[in-house]
Parts: C-alpha cells; structure tokens; sequence
C-alpha cells in the first residue's frame, strides 16, 4: 500500500489516503515518486473547471525511480529515473500524423481507466490526467514514462513534466519569440516563470512580467524580467508605455482569465502575437470586435503543453540546465509533504508564490 492525495469527489477535499497499486501489466511501469509539482491545472482538475472521472489521484508533474515493469517494456529498467509525461501520444490520430503530438485525440484516454483502489473499502481510483503523481508511488503505461537526461537532479526533473515545457513551449513552439524581440508574459507562477526564463534565453530585448501581486517582482528579475507591472485596469497602457507606445511582439498568457487574456491582446503591438497558456473555465468570456481584428493585425493562439514533443524537447532543455541557462530551482518556492497539498491549492487561488514541490 501507499500513501496518495485522493480526490473523491468534484469541489471536494483532498483526503491523504492509502491505496492499493496493482503490479505493473503488460506495457505498464510502476514509479516511485521522488517528487510531484502543484499545478494550477490541478486545480482546475478539483474544482470541475477541467472534467476528470473521480474518485481519482490528481498530479500530472512528476519524476521518480522506476520499481517494476511489465511485459513488453523495454525502453526503461528498474532503477531509471524517469519524469513522467502526462500526455503521451498515440502516433495514429491525425493530429499525431501532423506532428502536433501535444494535440493528439488519445493522449488522455487512460484517466477514464481504473489504476488502483482505496485500500479502506476497495472502491476504485482513476488517474487524474494519466499519471497520478500525488502518490509516493504510480503505475502508467510505458508511453507516460521519458528517462531523466543526464545532470538533471531527479527532484527537479518533475518540474519538466509540465511546467517547464508548457513555458519553454509556449514562448519558443507557439510565440517563436526571436532575438531583439520584446515580450510580455502574464502571471508568474511555475509556468509563467519557465516562460520569463525561456524569453531571456530566446535573446528577448526586453521582457516584462505582470501579475497580480508586487511581491513577487523580485522572484519575475531573478527568472529574466527586466520590467514589472502589478496587473491593474492600466496594465496595457503601461506596457505600451515601457515599449515607446508600441507595444511588445509578444504577449504570453499564463492566467487563463478573460480580462487577462483581453489585456495581453491590448498589450500586444500592431503585428504582434499573443499566445493563451493559461485554462479558463467556459464562464470567461473575451469579446474582440471586427474592426480591431482587422486594425491590430494581430495573431491570439492557444497553447497546448506548449505545443511541445516531451521526447524531442527533453533533451534541449536538459541542455539549458547543464549550461545554467535554466534554472529549475528557482521556480520552486515552496517544498511540502502530501498533506501540504491543500495549502498549496488555496496559495494558487490567492495568487501567491510560484510552484509547489511535494517531495516524497
């Protein structure tokens, strides 16, 4: 048996619970955890604004030692380090066929199956988005598993998992921000600090963080900032005035709220792009006229996962941590046990801090 965070229920609390894990089937390996970030889209997952079959185990973030495989797995062996890799595509879609692998129409097909059960009364337990990393240990198909690269500590390598890649992703896959480029990026929390660390390592000329609080300015300068604005009714107009009333080329949105959206839309030059990371519930509306759309001649995309190919960009990004242009670490302002899950939630409603590490 072991320890997980159970969700028992949409909009219910989470309950530190002991399950049974069965030993890994065929194409399966079982994970011990090292450690697992706290995403918002965790939160999201709890409070229904993302659908997930419940009773589940949330936590999609995560790296860890492999255990046990089962038959047919080859590609890892007991005592690998691996991070896992919530979304894992299927290589059949069309999507898959397109090379938009972060858009593949099976990634998430495992959440529905059942993984384990609840040890007290053998109800059964889902895998939030695939992976349930809020256990000290895990079993996931084989495509849900990416050896560590080498010179990346295993604690850090969950942080890869989702956050790192979603904001390396959205500013080199979706944005394409180019040397001398200005850019904005919206909320500092773990995946806006991975975007303002990857628009510094893009060559940008000027990169200016925003968020709701003012303290974490200090944290935004020590990613790559050189500018920060406190969100307010007149953020556009501050960063257009930052930016000689242009503008920045790019604006990267990590909040996933209407008005946050509209305001990188606002902040965004004539000719520029505006890249939406953050999830927002189907409440948040954001209405654009037709004359701007066709007066700003700007671009709004989504980003999925960053639009990233973990298997591709793992090793890049390994890279930019061997040579200290990405500093894992830093993103990581508060480390917790399972029970500290809870709190971390309600620190990401209230805006603070950047991510949450549970370490086992």
């Amino acid at each position: 048996m072991v320890r997980a965070a159970v969700l028992p229920a949409v909009g219910a609390p989470l309950e530190i619970a002991e399950i049974d894990l069965p030993a890994p089937g065929p194409g399966q390996v079982r994970v011990r955890l090292a450690a697992a970030g706290v995403c918002h889209s965790d939160l999201s997952l709890s409070d229904g604004t993302m659908r997930v079959p419940v009773p589940a185990v949330l936590g999609h973030e995560g790296a860890g030692t492999v255990v046990s495989v089962g038959e047919g797995v080859t590609g890892v062996a007991p005592g690998d380090g691996v991070v896992l890799n919530w979304a894992p595509s299927c290589g059949s879609c069309h999507a898959c066929s397109l090379g938009e692998v972060w858009l593949c129409a099976n990634a998430l097909t495992g959440a529905a199956d059942v993984y384990a059960r609840r040890a007290s009364d053998g109800s059964d337990l889902h895998p939030g988005l695939n992976v349930a990393a809020f256990a000290e240990e895990t079993v996931v198909a084989a495509g849900c598993v990416l050896p560590v690269p080498d010179g990346v500590p295993l604690t850090d390598a969950a942080l890869l998992g989702c956050a790192v890649l979603t904001g390396y992703g959205a500013v080199h896959h979706s944005a394409r921000v180019r040397d001398g480029e200005t850019v904005a990026v919206f909320g500092v929390g773990g995946v806006g600090l991975a975007a303002l660390q990857a628009a510094r390592i893009a060559g940008a000329s000027q990169v200016i963080a925003v968020d709701i609080s003012p303290e974490k300015e200090s944290l935004a300068r020590e990613a790559g900032a050189t500018d920060y604005v406190v969100a307010s009714d007149t953020t556009a107009r501050e960063i257009r005035s930052l930016t000689g009333k242009q503008g920045v080329d790019v604006a990267v949105e990590c909040v996933g709220r209407a008005v946050t959206i509209r305001a990188a839309w606002d902040s965004t030059r004539r000719g520029g792009r505006t890249t939406v990371v953050g999830i927002g519930g189907k409440d948040q509306q954001v209405t654009f006229n037709a004359l701007e759309i066709f007066h700003w001649g700007r671009t709004l995309s989504g980003c999925v996962y960053g639009n990233s190919d973990p298997a591709r960009d793992l090793p890049v990004l390994a890279e930019h941590v061997r040579a200290g242009r990405l500093d894992l670490g830093m993103l990581v302002t508060e480390r917790i046990g399972l029970d500290g899950i809870a709190g971390a939630f309600e620190n990401m409603v209230a805006g603070k801090g950047g991510r949450a590490l549970v370490v086992f």
